[in-house]
């Protein structure tokens, strides 16, 4: 009999901590949010981050203030926001390099970021794009293979980090057409995408947003996009494999994360902010404007393309043999 006078106590004090969670959801953010991006301004993580945080912070009534923390092909940043309390008040932008790649090349990595940052949602996703310098004599994919065929190890190219997606991109590009390139690691892409312009580098992969403005000025040729469907930002390009490299598919994405523990209801609460905010036609357009396309979806979905992405680029590092010290 006592025990079941006492079962509703018991059971109550149980339900405690969801009642405590939904309520600090409800009042969430109390005040100003961290976005953590880690790698420097201008590149398109930084891009799609800043247009993320401000329509967060329209939606939600307050700051979500970005904080570039670059370094270590952006170990440095993302080990920051696994360290910061899982209180909500510090999210990071994730990307297939950080979240997939880094952690099948740094061995020696004190952190892993699948284990310690909770997935909240994929913004947006983005195409490569294969860009050279404009004064060299190459107009298309084909001219590009037999260029640099014609001096190998004499053509270079650039990349936003070891490990991104844009240097993967040119190491499987190199074993798909058998062309001898010689690789040169910035740290982001906007310094490499400057060293493109100037002379510096001959060519690059980079995402669509960084490289379009670029694009559109002329001052670097694009050849062809990564994905398996020509992107709506620059419908003239074609795809890697219209250009004459078959079966060739990258892209890249960008997502929401948070320390592990952070309350399930703040993840739920931004997950669904912002699936709100991927649904409106002026966030599309604005989007669509830097080269990248709306994703959006479930937390559980963010988890399963993880696990999608971490097969997928584990082969292209085997093949490809990339290392890093």
């Amino acid at each position: 009999m006592k025990f079941l006078k006492s079962l509703p106590i018991v059971l109550g004090l149980l339900a405690m901590p969801v009642a405590v969670q939904a309520q600090d959801a409800a009042a969430y953010p109390e005040r100003p949010v961290k976005v953590i991006v880690p790698f420097p301004p201008g590149g398109a993580t930084d891009i799609v981050g800043r247009e993320i945080s401000d329509r967060l912070a329209r939606a939600l009534g307050q700051p979500f203030v970005v904080e570039n923390r670059s370094g270590a092909s952006g170990n440095i940043g993302m080990e920051a926001a696994a360290r910061a309390a899982p209180d909500g008040y510090t999210l990071v932008v994730g990307a297939p390099q950080t979240l997939t790649i880094n952690p099948q090349l740094f061995k020696s990595n004190p952190f892993n970021p699948q284990k310690e940052l909770d997935p909240i949602v994929v913004v947006a996703t983005v195409p490569n794009v294969l860009i050279v310098n404009p004064k060299l004599p190459i107009s298309s994919v084909k001219d590009l293979i037999s260029y640099s065929k014609a001096r190998p190890g004499k053509v270079n190219y650039g990349s936003s980090s070891i490990g991104g997606t844009p240097h993967l991109s040119s190491e499987l590009f190199k074993s798909m057409t058998g062309t001898d390139i010689m690789h040169i690691p910035y740290r982001g892409s906007s310094p490499a995408l400057t060293d493109l312009m100037g002379g510096q580098i001959d060519i690059m992969f980079d995402n669509l947003p960084a490289a379009l403005p670029h694009i559109k000025s002329g001052r670097v040729k694009a050849l062809a996009v990564t994905t398996k469907q020509r992107s709506d930002a620059a419908p003239e390009l074609p795809t890697m494999d219209e250009a004459g490299v078959p079966g060739f598919e990258s892209q890249g994405w960008f997502s929401l994360l948070a320390p592990a523990g952070t309350p399930p209801a703040i993840l739920e609460k931004i997950n669904a902010e912002v699936n709100k905010i991927l649904a409106t036609d002026t966030f599309k357009e604005r989007l669509a404007n830097v080269g990248a396309q709306p994703k959006g979806g479930s937390i559980a979905d963010f988890r399963e393309l993880l696990n999608t992405e971490t097969q997928r680029w584990s082969e292209v590092i085997r093949f490809a043999d990339i290392k890093v010290e």
